[in-house]
C-alpha cells in the first residue's frame, strides 16, 4: 500500500494557501480603511476550501465566460456588510479587519503546525521509529 504526499497534505496545504490568501485581502482591507468608496472584501473560508477539495456540489462553470451560479462569487470574494457605513462610503470597520486578521493568523499557525507533525509523522514512518 502506497501513501502519496499529495494525498496525505493536501487537506493542510489547501488551507495553508487559503489562509495566507485571506491575509492578504484582510491586509488591504486594513490598508484602505481611509479610502472613499473602499468596499470591504473577504472569503467564505468553509465554502473555499469544500471548494478545492470538490466537495461543495455546487453548479460549475466550466468556461471563462459563463456568469456565476446564484450566491457564487469568482475568487470567492465576497463583500463585507458593515454594521455601519462611513459617510464617504468606505465599509471597512478597522477593529472587526483587524480581529479577522489576528483570527486567520492564529489559524493559519495552527495550521502550519498541523501540517508539521503530519510530516514529522511520515518521516518516522519512513525512518522505522
Amino acid at each position: 500500500m502506497t501513501i502519496g504526499f499529495e494525498k496525505a497534505l493536501s487537506v493542510h496545504a489547501q488551507a495553508l494557501t487559503l489562509r495566507s490568501r485571506r491575509a492578504e485581502i484582510l491586509a488591504a482591507n486594513i490598508a484602505n480603511a481611509d479610502t472613499p468608496n473602499y468596499q470591504a472584501r473577504d472569503i467564505d473560508f468553509s465554502a473555499a476550501l469544500a471548494s478545492l477539495q470538490g466537495q461543495d456540489g455546487a453548479l460549475k462553470t466550466t468556461h471563462a465566460a459563463h456568469l456565476p451560479a446564484a450566491g457564487e462569487a469568482r475568487d470567492n470574494l465576497l463583500y463585507r456588510t458593515p454594521d455601519q457605513m462611513a459617510i464617504d462610503g468606505n465599509t471597512v470597520e478597522e477593529e472587526q479587519e483587524k480581529t479577522a486578521f489576528s483570527d486567520n493568523a492564529l489559524r493559519y499557525q495552527a495550521t502550519l503546525q498541523l501540517l508539521s507533525n503530519r510530516v514529522q509523522g511520515l518521516l518516522s514512518a519512513i525512518r522505522g521509529e
